[in-house]
């Protein structure tokens, strides 16, 4: 009976010991050290992704030259696409981005109507090892035929500002403190990990909040104002917002975000928000844009970093 017990014991050490370590859970406690040390080792910390990641539309002669550069990829919805794009952009979705770059041969430039959907849409493509940006404003920025949505959300018509709301303030921001890692699992090695990851990001689509949600109610998010100390000083600040920047795992400055909240980032107009937004939904945290940045907040008082409705019109196809 002795000798039957550690025959048992042996078989069943023997079991677990061949099963594959790439089948095994990853715990809570370690899936997000896994995830961001590879991240890191691989060139993928937020500062890589948000290298030359933008582009905007050329001189009207400069167009073909211009779209025989890249492989265009336009996440619009299929009616609006079929009414007009660039030549050459074929249609796809934010969630089948990954499926549609597989068959590229240059540099893809990723087309939306404001530039914000298209940098979730960038951040999986860089973290997928393609080159691969976002084209400026999107068809908002290629054609005053289609500036709707910008102008609609910024300013170039009407003017839009909040100084004076009782939540944009002028005092300093909120002092840093230090916070845990998100909870994230994971399963298979790290690159396994990110693959999975970025998927699950694109399915889950754009990730957006409108600033009136934001400035009505600060206390609901954890904010963090994408800009300089000295752009800080000269415009103000959403109330209880926080500036963590240039936000690296390198340098341990993810700690300063609290993943028990919802993380808002705010930039000038949303695009390099999204781009954020999208990065920390891939490590685990629960992330949102502000759509349309300080353009929907402040255009009116903005020096620079704003939208203009395109005085010359570039060419779509049906």
């Amino acid at each position: 009976m002795k000798k039957l017990l550690v025959l048992t014991i042996v078989s069943l050490f023997l079991a677990t010991s061949c099963k594959k370590v790439t089948d095994d859970p990853i715990s809570n406690s370690s899936a997000y050290k896994t995830l961001t040390t590879y991240m890191v080792a691989n060139d993928m910390d937020l500062p890589d992704i948000l290298t030359d990641w933008i582009v905007p539309a050329p001189a009207l002669a400069d167009v073909q030259t211009f779209i025989n550069t890249y492989d265009i990829i336009d996440i619009r919805s299929a009616a609006d696409y079929a009414a007009g794009h660039i030549e050459g952009a074929v249609n796809s979705t934010l969630a089948n981005v990954l499926t549609t770059a597989a068959g590229t041969t240059k540099p893809i430039l990723v087309v939306c109507y404001t530039g914000q959907s298209a940098a979730h849409a960038v951040v999986a493509l860089k973290l997928s090892g393609y080159t691969a940006k976002v084209l400026m404003w999107g068809m908002s920025g290629w054609t005053s035929t289609l500036s709707g949505s910008w102008e609609a959300n910024s300013g170039p018509v009407n003017g839009i500002t909040a100084i004076g709301h009782t939540n944009w303030v002028t005092t300093p921001t909120t002092s840093l403190a230090t916070f845990g890692d998100p909870d994230i699992t994971g399963t298979g090695d790290a690159a396994t990990m990110l693959a999975t990851r970025v998927q699950t990001m694109l399915d889950n689509g754009f990730k957006g909040v409108t600033n009136t949600d934001v400035l009505d109610a600060p206390s609901n998010y954890f904010i963090n104002v994408y800009w300089s100390q000295a752009d800080v000083d000269t415009y103000g600040h959403i109330a209880e917002a926080y500036r963590v920047n240039p936000l690296t795992l390198s340098v341990g400055e993810m700690s300063n975000l609290d993943p028990s909240q919802k993380i808002v980032t705010y930039c000038w107009t949303g695009q390099t928000s999204s781009m954020i937004t999208a990065y920390l939904n891939v490590i685990g945290y629960d992330a949102a844009s502000l759509k349309f940045g300080a353009n929907g907040m402040i255009y009116t008082d903005l020096q620079s970093h704003k939208y203009v409705t395109p005085t010359v019109d570039l060419p779509i196809v049906q």
